[in-house]
């Protein structure tokens, strides 16, 4: 073996090009991993999902595509004809949409304002309520939303006593499809005035009056911000009563960022806290131009 001495100006090339060399390698396995990192994705503690009424001018073909693409699992209050799309792309639907029927005066029974609260409705209720569970359990859905109704001038305690008669005729059909009916609190001061169920302790009082693990609350954090506040401590005080959670922004209902007052990884986390394990959906009306830029940022802010 030769012990000849390497001359200087080669072994200083020699050891600048393996440093070179040495860099570019931790270098590509530094943007390697970056790239794994982001195509990791989301952090899994969170099922997210979207309104679809959110996004009215996205054909819902690409609604699907871009909300699979930034992570959402499912797409919230469709209906049975958006079923065969939700399947092409591989997404569920957390919480499924209303029927209506027509009522007596041609009102939509079913609909936010003539829910279960009123007995003339409760036979027509169980008319549009039975296919619809139905459809909704053949596409593999465990949620549909249902409504109290307006007050009209009737009192919180006939008010439960009416929904709980009302309801008792349609869960045993959802029962027998291993569907949840979940009744949304929403709020009654801006954007669904004389709403009956408009607070978490009615919400609550109705679930343990019917006491049935097929019927839950959805607990709306915007609509219940505007009208009782509190959202951490209800969450970690009623959660055994919430089926499911949407987002929105207060006040306005636009996006959950900075622009408004509620501190969303925080909602989140306690959510989490819960052992909570199905879906938040955004329900935000994005007021940005580019909508869909705006749930993208959103499902990030939730994703703790």
């Amino acid at each position: 073996m030769s012990t000849s001495p390497i001359p200087r100006r080669t072994f200083l090339q020699t050891a600048t090009a393996t440093a070179s060399a040495t860099a570019a390698m931790a270098a590509g396995l530094f943007h390697r991993l970056e790239a794994a990192d982001a195509a990791s994705g989301l952090k899994g503690h969170i099922n997210h999902s979207a309104c679809k009424w959110c996004y009215p001018k996205v054909p819902f073909d690409d609604l699907c595509r871009a909300g699979k693409e930034m992570g959402l699992t499912s797409l919230d209050l469709v209906d049975p004809p958006d079923f065969d799309t939700l399947k092409k792309h591989g997404l569920t639907s957390a919480m499924i949409s209303f029927p209506t029927i027509e009522g007596p005066g041609g009102e939509k029974v079913g609909s936010i304002p003539h829910g279960f609260n009123n007995p003339a409705y409760h036979d027509l209720l169980v008319k549009a309520y039975e296919p619809h569970l139905k459809a909704s359990a053949d596409f593999g859905a465990k949620h549909v939303i249902c409504f109290s109704g307006n007050r009209n001038g009737m009192d919180e305690e006939t008010g439960i006593k009416n929904c709980v008669a009302g309801l008792k005729k349609v869960l045993p059909i959802a029962e027998k499809h291993g569907i949840t009916l979940v009744m949304e609190l929403l709020n009654s001061k801006v954007n669904h005035k004389d709403y009956m169920c408009d607070k978490s302790a009615w919400g609550v009082e109705l679930c343990k009056q019917l006491g049935s693990p097929n019927f839950k609350l959805l607990y709306d954090i915007y609509h219940m911000q505007i009208m009782e506040g509190d959202v951490i401590a209800t969450i970690k005080r009623d959660n055994q009563y919430f089926a499911h959670y949407h987002t929105g922004g207060v006040p306005g209902r636009h996006e959950i960022d900075e622009t408004q007052e509620l501190y969303y990884p925080a909602i989140m986390k306690a959510i989490v806290d819960t052992g909570y394990k199905g879906h938040v959906a955004q329900e935000f009306i994005p007021a940005r131009p580019d909508v869909l830029a705006s749930l993208k940022q959103a499902v990030g802010i939730c994703d703790v």
